[in-house]
């Protein structure tokens, strides 16, 4: 379980800010007439920041480089 943690911690800080993010963001500015897809509820909204702070965040991890047999 450690191992997992240490390799994906960049995805699971950005999903945390991420998903922080998007709560602030329907809070504060959010949708008034209920029909925006994203901001109308904030689990929506939550959830896709989530998704775009891991996202954003993971194209910072660095992949291992595996030794091949022909080496």
């Amino acid at each position: 379980m450690k191992k997992w943690l240490n390799n994906n911690k960049l995805y699971l800080i950005g999903s945390l800010l991420g998903a922080i993010g998007g709560y602030i963001y329907w809070q504060q500015i959010g949708c008034d007439s209920g029909t925006c897809a994203i901001t109308s509820k904030p689990l929506n909204s939550t959830l896709y920041g989530a998704l775009m702070g891991a996202l954003l965040l993971g194209m910072f991890k660095k992949e291992e480089k595996t030794k091949t047999a022909n080496q």
